[in-house]
């Protein structure tokens, strides 16, 4: 560190802060106290920038002026070597609202890009299904209806109604997938329900298209 008053008062005031940020976030967060009174950098904790207390910030003035209000960010940054920062920046003031310095938060996300990309080759969009693999599996057939009908609707299979199952069996129904002899059976155990009670749900479906069509 280096002899500087306002710098020290912003170390006193901060740093315990600034090194729990860079503690719980090691080692992909460089934390750096900016010292608005003399331009330089009052204290900086995993510098992969390779910066270092006593250098100069180079942070324009327009920011602390603008920034008085709070914290500017999430905002991009690029490091030396080309990796992403993603980064937020708290004003700190005095008593009187007065700019003191800047807390800056630089998060290397580059292992994160990496992981997503990673992850996405895994979880990314797949070739269509091969028909004539698939055209005889009911179970498939009905698996798929299920969680789509849910899907659209915005509904938890563990928090269906009555009527709600009534509609899916219905819907299941208007596509034929009950004339597979285990289909019942099938859509029991996805559900929890028993096969009497699939039973009375499609029956209360079949009722009610039948109303349903004009006479």
């Amino acid at each position: 560190m280096f002899d500087s008053s306002n710098a020290d008062l912003l170390l006193r005031q901060h740093a315990a802060t600034a090194a729990a940020i860079s503690t719980l976030l090691y080692p992909h967060a460089e934390v750096v106290l900016h010292d608005l009174e003399t331009g330089l950098i009052a204290g900086i904790w995993n510098a992969f920038s390779g910066r270092k207390a006593g250098m100069e910030s180079l942070v324009e003035n327009e920011l602390a002026e603008a920034g008085e209000a709070g914290v500017y960010g999430p905002y991009e940054k690029t490091g030396e070597d080309g990796r992403r920062l993603k980064s937020v920046t708290a004003v700190l003031q005095d008593d009187h609202g007065q700019a003191l310095g800047l807390l800056c938060i630089n998060m290397d996300v580059s292992h994160f890009d990496a992981a997503a990309r990673l992850l996405s080759g895994f979880t990314g969009v797949a070739a269509p299904r091969p028909p004539s693999l698939f055209a005889g599996d009911w179970r498939e057939e009905i698996n798929t209806a299920l969680h789509d009908w849910l899907r659209t609707r915005g509904l938890a299979l563990t928090a269906l109604k009555k009527g709600d199952r009534v509609a899916l069996v219905a819907a299941l129904d208007e596509r034929g997938l009950f004339q597979t002899r285990n289909a019942v059976d099938h859509l029991a155990s996805l559900i929890g329900a028993s096969r009497a009670s699939i039973y009375n749900y499609l029956a209360d479906a079949r009722r009610q298209s039948q109303k349903d069509r004009p006479s």
